[in-house]
């Protein structure tokens, strides 16, 4: 039996990178900034087919996750760049991304 994962105050965000005008495939760009987002210390995040949900004790860290993701793809030719980014900063209560989802899946289970 693993430890329970400590809980603790977090940002939790939802974001989307996307290269413009590289034609409708954009896998190997959004590899690019998963694998650019992997080594921020401090970051934890999963990976969802329209955006990547980021977990991190303070703003800073998720923005540099945008930035890194910003610069694997200019790096790649990307000549521009749309990306979307939605925060959740919740002060009150000590909590992680795997509450609000453990939350939600005990709703659905009630309702059923």
């Amino acid at each position: 039996m693993q430890p329970k994962a400590k809980r603790r105050i977090v940002v939790i965000a939802e974001f989307s990178i996307h290269p413009i005008g590289t034609g409708t495939s954009v896998g190997r760009y959004v590899k690019a900034a998963v694998r650019s987002m992997s080594g921020i210390r401090g970051l934890t995040f999963d990976v969802t087919p329209m955006s990547s949900v980021l977990e991190a004790e303070n703003i800073g860290t998720i923005l540099d996750a945008v930035e890194v993701s910003h610069r694997a793809l200019r790096s790649m030719g990307a000549k521009r760049i749309s990306s979307s980014l939605r925060i959740d900063e919740r002060l009150d209560k000590r909590r992680m991304m795997s509450d609000k989802t453990r939350g939600l899946k005990r709703l659905t289970r009630a309702k059923s």
